[in-house]
């Protein structure tokens, strides 16, 4: 998980006639709908936090996978 960081995006939302879409431009997957502008918004909040913690995740995988490599 990432921690200790103070990260920046930009989230877009457009009104839709189901309601709202939404996504952040800098994170590839980060994108959502909702009913209301404030539940696109909670909507975008976890998918944000969804994308960095399997981008953190994949980063600690690679990490342990080059040191099994370098250890040989």
């Amino acid at each position: 998980m990432i921690t200790d960081m103070d990260l920046q995006f930009t989230a877009v939302f457009r009104r839709v006639p189901e309601g709202y879409i939404a996504f952040v431009e800098e994170l590839p997957g980060a994108n959502t709908q909702g009913a209301t502008l404030e539940e696109a918004r909670a909507n975008l909040h976890e998918a944000v936090s969804l994308v960095l913690e399997a981008a953190s995740d994949s980063s600690e995988r690679t990490k342990v996978h080059r040191r099994g490599i370098n250890s040989f």
